[in-house]
């Protein structure tokens, strides 16, 4: 049959970190700008982020054995930053925000049963996932000499980064009794090709467990591990001081856990509805060099089948 489903994703991030330990604007600025001379060291610190992800699925099943699925999702990003006196008592000049939001990406994948037995489900899945986003997005900055002025936004904040990716998965669910399921995927990103610069590769481990409160609602908890490769290449014009123009300021390790309820409704006459959310924390960041740290996740999905 066919089912529908939109997923919306919500992630705050607030302060800085290097190397995984907290850091304040003060140590910042005393850190050298790697992109020029002028100035001397870092003079535009971010100071919080809110990205907005809004995910689309169409996915098709002509038989228990296989399933077609399309997704497109769409990005959103506010930033706010401070901006410093490049020399002398390095005092604050201002604060100034910047946005994007755009179509990210489209991607077509296949998802497939190896096995399965009484208590045990074996799925796999190969995806296609093309970056269609923006990766030259502008917007007026406060430069560390006190003047507005029309730049492109550093890596962080361009919905995209015109890549080509392939992915591969691996899913398995298993029922531990009568009630309590525990699920585990591994998921790997590669990217395949890119422009002038890309997102590095990922790999992805979810473990979850799912308890049923009554015949409609459920609650879970997950376990979600990610690791993100380095950003490759780099855009020859995006020179700000700031942590987020420095290619070397991307990927890294983090670890989240979860908790979550979803309840399966009948919204509309023949079909099945569920509506689930789910709220992620940090319990571990260990992210590559200096960037932003990542306050919570809150996910919100609804999904119909029929």
């Amino acid at each position: 049959g066919f089912m529908l489903s939109i997923k919306h994703g919500f992630m705050k991030m607030n302060g800085n970190i290097l190397d995984g330990k907290n850091i304040g604007n003060s140590k910042i600025l005393d850190m050298p700008n790697p992109l020029g001379n002028m100035p001397a060291n870092l003079s535009v610190i971010p100071q919080n982020m809110d990205m907005n992800m809004t995910m689309i699925d169409a996915m098709y099943a002509p038989s228990n054995n296989l399933t077609f699925m399309m997704m497109a999702t769409h990005a959103s990003r506010d930033m706010k930053l401070n901006t410093y006196s490049p020399m002398m008592s390095r005092g604050l000049i201002g604060q100034f925000s910047t946005s994007s939001s755009d179509l990210s990406d489209i991607s077509l994948s296949t998802l497939f049963r190896i096995s399965q037995t009484k208590n045990s489900k074996w799925h796999g899945e190969i995806a296609f996932k093309k970056s269609v986003g923006k990766d030259d997005s502008m917007a007026q900055v406060l430069t560390p000499m006190g003047k507005k002025m029309i730049m492109i936004m550093p890596y962080a904040m361009q919905p995209g980064d015109g890549s080509s990716s392939l992915i591969i998965g691996l899913t398995n669910t298993r029922k531990l009794n009568k009630d309590i399921v525990w699920g585990n995927q591994l998921k790997r990103k590669v990217v395949v090709s890119e422009s002038s610069w890309s997102f590095g590769d990922q790999t992805e481990f979810n473990s979850w467990i799912q308890y049923p409160l009554s015949k409609r609602a459920s609650i879970s908890s997950r376990l979600k591990l990610i690791d993100q490769g380095a950003l490759s290449g780099s855009n020859a014009l995006i020179i700000a001081p700031v942590q987020t123009a420095n290619p070397k300021n991307y990927g890294g390790t983090e670890a989240f856990l979860g908790l979550g309820m979803n309840i399966n409704l009948d919204i509309f006459p023949n079909s099945n509805d569920s509506i689930g959310i789910e709220i992620l924390k940090p319990v571990d960041q260990n992210k590559n060099n200096l960037q932003m740290k990542t306050d919570y996740q809150v996910i919100i999905a609804y999904q119909k089948s029929f």
